[in-house]
């Protein structure tokens, strides 16, 4: 199922444009994200251990290890063309993990030879229902070293008690300027996937694991529906450190 180098840069690329309709301000978020890594790692160990959960093919990872080049990534998804494409065009960012996050056996998989320094996920969680992710968030809690952080940033809307739909209106008006939406969506991505020959066993693959159904529904989950569930997955402070519109990043500190 190996990829060529020039298939795998295309296809990532038609990625990192796509993803932008669905991240506002998504570099800026990458950037956040290696910078709370970053603080919570300077001086602390000669090579931070950070996993990145719904890797996709490696966009964080990259960007993590460009900033951190001493960092251990092990980047885990359960989607096998995206991973191939991760391994193929950034090789060297993460170790690649192919596993469901929150199926029985998933944090095994990894197989993680020391606390971790911190757990990552960009546009990835938001996937999963409210009892898996409270499962997940207390593994990871299991695993971190005190004061190692997960940082997720995702689309996390302010709740039935804040100005949701204002929130989300202008991180609209936000990705409009930026001229987001030029870009293709997300199934017109996944539609010409599907006619590119050398994609043909991944995509087969990825039908058998799905069984005909899609990859996922998102549980929509709030931000103080996500910060509740970490503090009582054990964190000792969650909150956001960074937003624009819904799109949010949350750091919670073991």
């Amino acid at each position: 199922m190996g990829l060529s180098l020039a298939t795998a840069q295309r296809w990532v690329d038609r990625w990192e444009l796509q993803q932008q309709r669905y991240a506002v301000d998504r570099e800026e978020r990458f950037t956040v994200i290696a910078d709370v890594v970053e603080h919570v790692t300077a001086g602390r160990a000669a090579r931070p251990l950070v996993v990145d959960l719904g890797c996709g093919p490696g966009s964080l990872a990259a960007r993590l290890v460009r900033r951190l080049p001493e960092a251990e990534v092990v980047a885990v998804d359960r989607d096998p063309l995206l991973l191939e494409l991760g391994r193929t065009h950034h090789p060297d960012a993460a170790r690649y993990v192919d596993a469901e996050i929150g199926a029985p056996g998933w944090l095994g998989a990894l197989e993680l030879d020391r606390p971790l320094d911190a757990a990552v996920s960009t546009t990835a969680l938001h996937y999963l229902d409210r009892d898996t992710l409270s499962a997940v968030y207390r593994q990871l809690a299991a695993v971190l070293r005190p004061g190692g952080v997960l940082v997720n940033g995702d689309h996390l809307p302010l709740g039935e008690g804040g100005p949701a739909s204002i929130a989300a209106h202008v991180g609209r008006c936000r990705a409009v300027r930026q001229r987001a939406f030029a870009q293709e969506d997300w199934h017109s991505w996944w539609a010409a996937a599907a006619r590119d020959p050398e994609l043909t066993d991944l995509l087969a693959d990825r039908a058998r694991r799905e069984g005909g159904a899609a990859t996922g529904r998102p549980a929509g989950l709030s931000l103080p529906a996500h910060l509740d569930l970490l503090r009582r997955a054990g964190f000792g402070t969650a909150g956001p450190v960074w937003q624009y519109g819904d799109s949010c990043v949350i750091v919670a500190v073991r």
